[in-house]
């Protein structure tokens, strides 16, 4: 096999993954049934992940740019955020990593530090210095911060795991963007 090859099936393995951890967690993923769907041997996945475990991680590598919709006047704030949402749950090819680190979180130790690290270094830490430098103190930017971001961990968790449907993605966006900027408001 060259190299390449190792690579696209790799990358194959992958993505069949991080669609069957996105959709049933953890628990429920054998690591057969991804090799199946990718349709390669399970051996490549202990070969190339190390198993199952190994493979969850590499599916959950989570790296969403949060903090670029973060810049701007404050005014805008909540049109921002919820353009940005709104296009990951939307817009983005392929499975969202947010939602393997999600489902998986009540199942695994591990996934769900993944998740509260991440929401800390890219949700909660950047919106509580943004609101910070626009003049709020310290306490009031972490309490908005801390709404926002546990408003937005709320609706992922009622409309994306629980299965809920999401609904027009430009009534989302403008309910998403109206209540994110009373939060930022306060």
């Amino acid at each position: 096999m060259t190299e390449r090859n190792a690579a696209a099936t790799k990358r194959r393995i992958l993505e069949h993954a991080q669609r069957q951890f996105a959709e049933h967690g953890y628990t429920a993923i054998t690591v057969k049934g991804v090799a199946d769907a990718a349709g390669v041997s399970p051996n490549l996945i202990t070969r190339y992940f190390g198993g199952k475990d190994g493979l969850f991680l590499a599916a959950a590598q989570v790296e969403i740019a949060v903090a670029d919709s973060i810049d701007g006047d404050r005014s805008t704030l909540g049109a921002r955020l919820a353009a940005n949402i709104v296009q990951r749950w939307f817009g983005a090819p392929g499975p969202d990593p947010m939602l393997v680190l999600h489902r998986a979180s009540g199942e695994r130790p591990e996934a769900a530090e993944a998740l509260a690290a991440f929401l800390d270094a890219n949700s909660l830490d950047p919106l509580h210095r943004y609101l910070r430098d626009t003049g709020l103190d310290d306490a009031e930017a972490r309490n908005r911060a801390a709404a926002i971001d546990a408003f937005v961990l709320g609706v992922s968790t009622r409309r994306r795991v629980l299965r809920s449907e999401l609904g027009d993605p430009a009534d989302l966006r403008a309910w998403l963007s109206a209540t994110i900027q009373r939060l930022a408001d306060g």
